[in-house]
């Protein structure tokens, strides 16, 4: 039984209320059925006990009415693992709308995927931008159960896609905004997928050659593991033993003769083949979905291939992986040297491997941008006010109308306009602390990767060219490898500078960079800096306290501005309103900020 769900509203907070408590209603009936399951099976047991008592040792009835109660309860047992599947089912999807309506709340900071794992202090932004981390744009868009899903995500933020890739991710997000049952479907299909290996294993391994390939050895092992067993049954009839024993010693010779390469096939099988159920599900729903954008369709018709379709095939590599793992039990393991159980199972696994293997790493690519992409989808029916952004092909641009950082509630965010491109290269932003240089400077950068993923972005409009995106704003030290910060600093910036050699277009973010060497250096070397990257078509914005770094703006002339984000003190208190004006500040809150948490000066 499954609630009915009402038709997605333009409202995702009311959907997901109104979807939430439906399934908390099937929830709550499922879990009345286990009890009352439970119950009856208890009580049915009482009466198979009694029923035993009353033929065997009262002999008032035959022992063949003890049949009727051991039948109810297997049919009992069979309903109650329906019922088990489908509380499961309605627990998970309970789980996903709480996780859904806590991202729309703003409750959702470390309680998702945070991809640490995709991190690296080499990248040019992604620290910098809180791309992967607790309370990272990384943990509020991915919904993606597979690991490939994850990784396929995770790429598409790290490095932009051309524009004629990001016009089909956009039209694809487009279609699968208001698709909520399927991101329903694909987020509760299965349990918790527990693997940490990587996706792109499962692809290498179905790419090798196969270890045990010959039909003649499976179809010889299947025929002596029948003999043996046969044998057994001549020996009790007819107590003939010696064919049992020639049968024995040839089984376990070959199985000894094969034990390094079936022992080599599987472990290389149980190294690669993880969360294979979920994987099957995910295709099984995405193959009987139809889509409207070109880019889906595409994927889904490279689901099509001839025979059975993907999610049977991988669908039945799980059951031989199930079959290969049943060799640990207790019983198969003390006639596997006979039965030949795990040759069998591997000659079985390696078979699969030859036939579909190779097809395994293009299945894998499509599961992972339809999860990337249903997880953008999401984002963009949760955030109804995100608009799409304009590519174009004047090199470089930015330009954005109330633009805000998503990573903020957007009830607190304070939106700003930004020009970034023509004649203006860079805007020097000076400002007091706490006043929001640091915020917009992110919020550029994040929207920059956000546009280039496919992605809606926080603003009213946005126009913008591709562009390589650079940051030098959260570089830190390293006591193990020695470096300090400054090095690591002048390191980061060696690295935007080198990617203006690239084929695109620099955005370089650069906050209170230099700050460790002397207030004449500092000023030389960010003119210096800003200078080059300007000279090498870049574009980008500079933040600073030190007021001497605003004349970078009158030595680069028309190509750079001044902005600054000022404060207010009133009744002892500090306001600051968060908006960007033209020139330069003229005031401080140092000494006030001081004075606020009691410190005398």
């Amino acid at each position: 039984m499954e609630p009915p769900i009402p038709q997605p509203s333009a409202n995702p907070r009311a959907e997901y209320v109104r979807r939430l408590e439906a399934w908390k209603t099937t929830q709550a009936l499922y879990e009345s059925q286990h009890r009352s399951l439970g119950v009856a099976q208890l009580v049915l047991g009482a009466v198979t006990l009694l029923v035993i008592g009353l033929a065997l040792a009262a002999k008032l009835i035959s022992v063949l009415w003890v049949l009727a109660p051991l039948f109810a309860i297997v049919v009992l047992a069979i309903f109650h693992e329906r019922v088990l599947k489908r509380r499961g089912r309605s627990s998970r999807t309970v789980a996903y709308y709480e996780r859904a309506l806590a991202r729309i709340d703003n409750r959702w900071i470390g309680t998702g995927e945070t991809g640490e794992r995709f991190q690296s202090a080499a990248h040019p932004y992604s620290r910098d931008l809180d791309i992967f981390g607790v309370g990272s744009l990384f943990e509020l868009l991915s919904t993606a159960r597979t690991r490939v899903g994850q990784e396929t995500l995770a790429q598409w933020l790290l490095a932009p896609a051309s524009p004629d890739q990001v016009h089909s991710r956009q039209a694809a997000v487009a279609d699968l905004r208001t698709r909520l049952d399927l991101r329903e479907d694909l987020a509760v299909l299965a349990e918790e997928a527990h693997s940490l290996a990587p996706a792109d294993a499962l692809a290498a391994w179905g790419e090798g050659n196969p270890l045990l390939a010959s039909r003649l050895l499976r179809f010889a092992s299947a025929l002596l593991a029948a003999l043996w067993l046969l044998s057994l049954a001549v020996w009790m009839v007819w107590g003939l033993g010696y064919p049992a024993l020639a049968i024995s010693a040839v089984n376990v010779s070959l199985n000894l003769a094969y034990r390094r390469r079936v022992g080599k096939a599987v472990s290389a099988t149980e190294s690669a083949a993880h969360d294979l159920g979920l994987f099957a599900a995910v295709l099984a729903r995405l193959e009987a979905e139809k889509f409207a954008a070109p880019k889906l369709v595409d994927l889904r018709e490279a689901l099509q291939s001839q025979g059975r379709p993907p999610s049977f095939r991988i669908a039945r590599l799980n059951r031989l992986m199930e079959y290969l793992d049943s060799r640990r039990n207790l019983i198969v393991k003390s006639i596997d040297l006979f039965v030949l159980w795990t040759l069998q199972c591997a000659c079985a696994v390696e078979a699969w491997r030859k036939q579909a293997g190779p097809a395994v790493r293009l299945w894998l690519a499509t599961v992972g941008e339809f999860e990337a992409l249903s997880a953008l989808g999401g984002y963009a029916y949760e955030h109804p006010a995100d608009i799409f952004p304009e590519f174009v092909e004047t090199s470089p641009c930015f330009e954005a109308e109330g633009l805000a950082h998503p990573l903020l509630p957007d009830r607190d965010a304070v939106r700003n306009d930004l020009r970034l491109g023509g004649d203006l290269r860079v805007i020097i932003i000076s400002g007091p602390n706490m006043a929001g240089k640091s915020t917009l400077v992110r919020a550029v950068g994040i929207n920059a990767v956000l546009a280039q993923c496919g992605a809606p972005v926080r603003a009213r409009r946005m126009r913008l060219s591709p562009l390589a995106v650079g940051a030098s704003i959260c570089v830190l030290d390293s006591l193990q490898g020695g470096i300090s910060r400054f090095y690591a600093e002048i390191r980061r910036l060696k690295q935007i500078i080198d990617l203006t050699q690239g084929p695109l277009a620099v955005l370089f973010l650069l906050d209170e960079f230099l700050q460790g060497t002397n207030s004449q250096d500092r000023r030389l070397g960010a003119e210096a800096m800003v200078r080059s990257l300007v000279q090498r078509g870049a574009i980008g914005l500079v933040t600073t306290h030190d007021l001497a770094l605003a004349q970078i703006a009158d030595a680069l002339g028309p190509r750079a501005a001044n902005a600054h984000f000022q404060d207010r003190l009133a009744d002892g208190k500090l306001i600051f309103d968060y908006r960007l004006q033209p020139g330069v500040v003229e005031t401080s809150n140092a000494l006030n900020l001081m004075r606020s948490i009691g410190l005398d000066v």
